[in-house]
């Protein structure tokens, strides 16, 4: 994998502007912070993107891959305003579970979830090295 940082662009915090890639492709469904039993433990936001970023690597890892292999990384926000207002926590749970590898990144406020009580989905695109 190879991040690209355009000349004389200031370099992003938390993501690449793009990534080179070549290999399997691995697409894991958009994931909210709910358990293996679809229960959400918190309604905290902080709490609910650990267990989506959890949840994502327990998907990874059932394709035999791990975070290093991210390309690509979606988070869908019920409160863009929290999710600013709270990066350094955030940072801080991302940088625990994934470290730091940052892909290409986009984050969007949307009006609602399908799943009741969700504040962050989160949808991944990985790129396996072929064998």
């Amino acid at each position: 994998m190879q991040t690209l940082q355009p000349p004389g662009w200031t370099r992003p915090k938390g993501y690449a502007n793009g990534v080179i890639a070549s290999g399997r492709m691995l697409f894991v469904a958009g994931q909210v912070g709910w358990d293996a039993d679809e229960v959400f433990r918190s309604a905290d936001l902080v709490d609910q993107i650990r267990q989506a970023l959890a949840n994502v690597l327990t998907i990874l890892a059932a394709g035999e891959t791990g975070p290093q292999h991210i390309v690509r990384m979606t988070w869908y926000l019920g409160d863009a305003a929290e999710y600013n207002a709270r990066l350094g926590e955030i940072g801080a749970v991302y940088r625990a579970l994934v470290g730091n590898h940052y892909p290409a990144m986009s984050a969007v406020q949307v009006a609602g979830f399908v799943e009741a009580g969700a504040k962050v989905e989160i949808e991944v695109t990985a790129v396996l090295p072929d064998d």
